[in-house]
């Protein structure tokens, strides 16, 4: 069932929402959290369609809110929500959703719109798939939730981006740049649990602009406090990882996105599904989990310095950009002087 609303106001659309649970035979609220989806008309498709697959993991209520520009100083000063209410077969499955497109003086007073419309006494996510605010935690929507999710692989800059994310975190702060490398973590992690040695260096391989390949580099590096090299390939994604032991080297490659291959010193090569996955799957992944994510902020924090020094250099886009090697200064200078990690450093 859909009904839309023009001129509306946040209590109108509560309304609607009862309404329409009733009018398809379902009164009663089944859901285990609001989404809050900030974005602009452009994006609001994709996101909305990668929210309302994720529902099918985590029946939630889904409030997508649309900031409109308006073009004339008349319009600008004239404050109007319109809404879209869905519910049943038209918001997917198991939730809610409503559009909410706001004008005019609104849009700078969104959190006034949204706070009636949350779930009663259930968890709160904001999520920003574009544009996201420099500290998510003091931005009036981000304040409402528990869980906040950017996106740094969207921003102009992203090594730039992450160092901005490292000054302003705050737990419960998330990166959707961060949830692409879990399964490259949990490979690596499960591969140092098959040997006996110590890793003395790293090697990541990953193409430019790509802010997983140096959230990965800085996790390893701040796990295993070893030297960590960041190196430039053409894609896609993060495509290699090479760990130098003193047992042989550990080598996970991924040429094509979809299929790796894990060498190990001594051991056959094992194939292995690493396959890029779609947005849908890593917001249901980041809906598993609300408590804040300590292992993101500790590998987050270790790279500031490194960072810093290489957005210095990095250039407006379009340009090529010198890149990787602040993520391996740092590293090397963790390292100085200590021995190298346990194998299961990284497991942790």
């Amino acid at each position: 069932m859909k009904i839309d609303l023009t001129d509306t106001t946040a209590s109108k659309v509560n309304k609607a929402l009862v309404r329409g649970r009733r009018a398809i035979g379902t009164p009663t609220v089944g859901m285990v959290l609001t989404l809050v989806i900030v974005t602009d008309e452009e994006n609001a498709y994709d996101a909305l369609k990668a929210a309302s697959e994720a529902s099918r993991e985590h029946p939630s209520r889904t409030l997508v809110v649309i900031k409109r520009v308006s073009r004339s100083p008349r319009d600008r000063a004239k404050a109007r929500l319109d809404a879209e209410v869905r519910v049943g077969a038209d918001a997917g499955t198991g939730g809610e959703t409503v559009v909410l497109r706001l004008y005019g003086e609104v849009v700078d007073h969104a959190q006034s719109v949204v706070l009636p419309l949350l779930l009663p006494d259930a968890p709160v996510v904001v999520w920003w798939p574009v544009n996201a605010p420099v500290d998510p935690a003091h931005d009036p929507l981000g304040a409402l939730a528990q869980r906040r999710v950017t996106d740094t692989y969207a921003a102009e800059h992203p090594v730039r981006e992450l160092a901005a994310r490292a000054a302003a975190y705050t737990p419960g702060d998330t990166d959707l740049a961060w949830t692409r490398i879990t399964p490259w973590r949990s490979m690596l992690a499960a591969a140092l649990d098959q040997v006996e040695c110590d890793v003395t260096s790293v090697e990541v391989a990953g193409e430019e602009f790509n802010p997983s390949g140096e959230l990965l580099a800085m996790w390893l590096a701040n796990r295993l406090q070893v030297p960590v090299r960041r190196n430039r390939s053409k894609g896609p994604g993060l495509t290699a990882v090479r760990m130098e032991t003193t047992c042989g080297p550990i080598v996970l490659d991924r040429a094509d996105g979809s299929l790796a291959t894990l060498s190990i010193q001594g051991q056959p090569k094992r194939a292995v599904a690493l396959k890029r996955r779609d947005t849908a799957e890593l917001i249901a992944e980041e809906l598993r989990r609300l408590d804040p994510d300590d292992t993101y902020a500790s590998a987050l924090r270790f790279g500031v310095e490194n960072l810093s020094a290489a957005t210095a250099a990095e250039p407006a886009a379009g340009d090529s950009a010198s890149g990787g090697t602040g993520t391996e200064g740092a590293a090397k200078g963790q390292a100085d002087g200590k021995p190298a990690a346990a194998k299961k450093a990284a497991a942790k």
